[in-house]
């Protein structure tokens, strides 16, 4: 069984930076892709960027250009710069851990983010 372990949310003015950790432990198959999702009060969860172990990477078009997401070295960890924030960035962010080719997915217990305006 795969552990998300997420860490880093918070409470910051807009503009302001934040960087979301996130750790897997357990028996952990690749090709895989970790990334970040969210969830705002009476919205879907929608995706915010995922990196593979190949390290291609996906990000919604409204966060390109202010976040990062990266993997460690040990390709278990990823990470999520998040710079310039915005009100509307204000959610719940969920580490997701996807095996590619077994269509299995994993998901953490959700970090809050709240950027006051």
């Amino acid at each position: 069984q795969v552990q998300l372990m997420e860490s880093g949310g918070g409470l910051v003015q807009a503009g302001g930076s934040l960087t979301l950790s996130c750790a897997a432990s357990g028996l952990i198959f690749v090709p895989n892709s970790m990334g970040w999702y969210r969830q705002a009060p009476g919205n879907k969860r929608e995706l915010v960027a995922t990196i593979t172990t190949g390290g291609s990477t996906n990000y919604a078009d409204s966060v390109k250009g202010r976040f990062t997401v990266s993997r460690g070295n040990a390709k278990n960890t990823v990470y999520l710069q998040m710079n310039s924030l915005k009100p509307e960035d204000t959610a719940v962010y969920y580490c997701n851990l996807a095996v590619l080719r077994a269509h299995v997915d994993y998901w953490g217990q959700g970090t809050q983010v709240t950027v006051s305006s």
